[in-house]
């Protein structure tokens, strides 16, 4: 997977600028419209003059309803976009800058790279190209999140060979003197037992990590859900309410449904135990929420294509959070905050991810936590649904 970021991006901000600047009116409009990056043009009174189509997805608002606003209408007036388009007035050069957030009621943008240029033949207009970079540090993330997966997978593969074999001699050994020790060491057996029990037990969970190839093709995302809210409310969520906030016209996703299944019933299990037992526990709520939105273009690994990924999931909770302490490295193997857990469940839910050729990301505080699955969606979606 590969994603454009950094210097990359500058250079492609400089080249759009520089050739726009170069160009009339109407060209300038024919060209920003087809630019696969947001782009802005503001008047001397930071009014919008013209958006493109992706601009218009960034912001979440068509070109017409941004038509009569301001600037600052989306975007408080002590934000330092503000500074950047005053520096490009002043200045009269193109200026950068990286990692802010706009936020607002109406808009929620954060690592966003902004590259604002002056329009030598309108005094005081300026061309803002944006970058939502938090997309290329998750794919980053998922990156390392697939590393580690592999380390474990090989790690795997060499305790099967080397601990599997003589664990079960040790096991069937204590078996044998349990049979024939007084009581008082019986104890000591059962516990050899139990431990070579659960070393082997850990070494079978590290075993899913191995790279084995799964068939994709096209799922419906509402049936994989329903049937990880069955699962769940017969079991460990019984006593936790699970509302659905469905796009109905969500087209299939390009996937595993098994590997789906596994990834969302990891996902709603994590939410109801975050749940159990916190102060919300009696008014405890999993929301599960599907939506389209454009997305970052990747490639599938193990195919020849290039997807995008506007299809999300989310699994949201208002559990007590995730701390703040291991939140950076929450994919990690062997990262938990469970005093009886592995670790092993999250690093296997971003390595199925990305074997989709998709990203996940979470946000949480207390009371809120949001895991965000962006799956590729099926191209070619006249098969039956799995």
């Amino acid at each position: 997977m590969t994603a454009k970021t950094g210097a990359d991006a500058r250079s492609m901000f400089q080249l759009v600028t520089r050739r726009a600047q170069s160009l009339g009116a109407v060209d300038q409009t024919a060209l920003l419209s087809a630019l696969p990056v947001p782009v802005v043009l503001l008047d001397r009174a930071n009014r919008f003059r013209f958006v493109n189509h992706m601009a218009e997805q960034f912001l979440g608002m068509s070109s017409s309803q941004l038509g009569g606003l301001r600037l600052s209408d989306l975007v408080p007036t002590d934000n330092p976009i503000f500074s950047l388009i005053a520096q490009v007035r002043e200045t009269d050069v193109t200026v950068s800058d990286h990692d802010l957030t706009l936020e607002s009621p109406r808009l929620r943008k954060s690592g966003i790279t902004v590259q604002g240029s002056p329009l030598p033949e309108e005094p005081g207009s300026v061309i803002l190209v944006m970058q939502d970079a938090s997309a290329a540090r998750t794919l980053d993330r998922q990156l390392t999140f697939r590393s580690a997966a592999r380390s474990v997978s090989g790690m795997a593969a060499i305790l099967a060979h080397e601990v599997k074999n003589p664990l079960s001699g040790i096991r069937g050994a204590a078996q044998l003197l349990e049979a024939s020790v007084v009581d008082g060491d019986r104890e000591l057996t059962v516990l050899i037992r139990d431990e070579a029990d659960r070393i082997r037990d850990l070494v079978d969970r590290m075993e899913v990590f191995g790279e084995k190839p799964a068939q994709h093709g096209p799922v419906n995302i509402h049936r994989v859900l329903e049937h990880v809210r069955r699962l769940a409310h017969s079991g460990f969520a019984a006593h936790i309410a699970i509302r659905e906030e469905y796009d109905p016209s969500l087209p299939h996703v390009f996937g595993n449904r098994d590997q789906l299944i596994q990834i969302l019933l990891n996902l709603v299990k994590n939410a109801a135990e975050s749940i159990t037992g916190s102060e919300v526990a009696t008014e405890g709520e999993i929301i599960l929420v599907t939506a389209y939105q454009h997305g970052v273009r990747l490639a599938v690994p193990g195919t020849d294509q290039r997807m995008h990924l506007p299809l999300v999931v989310c699994v949201r909770d208002n559990g007590p959070g995730i701390p703040a302490d291991i939140l950076p490295n929450l994919f990690d193997p062997f990262v938990t905050s469970k005093p009886s857990g592995s670790g092993l469940g999250l690093a296997l839910v971003a390595k199925l991810v990305s074997d989709h050729g998709g990203l996940i990301e979470v946000d949480s505080r207390p009371g809120r936590t949001e895991f965000r699955l962006h799956l590729p969606m099926m191209q070619d979606d006249k098969t039956d649904t799995l």
